[in-house]
């Protein structure tokens, strides 16, 4: 079985909304899937444009970022 590993994105600056009900056909960005349920989209906003590597593991403590955690997997 392959260990996790973070997903890097480039991102413009400004607000995004990130899917967490894991249903989204826009890939890691909200498309309003989550509706009628208890999953929210996690906000991120960035004040410049940036690589971010986010969590696809699910144990980060510092979320939607990768913190490294999947390496204790």
């Amino acid at each position: 079985m392959s260990q996790p590993t973070p997903l890097s994105l480039e991102l413009p600056a400004g607000t995004h909304a990130l899917c967490t009900c894991g249903q989204s056909k826009n890939g890691r960005f909200c498309d309003g899937s989550h509706q009628g349920s208890d999953f929210k989209p996690e906000i991120l906003t960035l004040d410049e444009a940036k690589t971010v590597y986010l969590c696809t593991c699910g144990t980060t403590k510092s979320s939607p970022y990768c913190d490294g955690s999947h390496l204790k997997l």
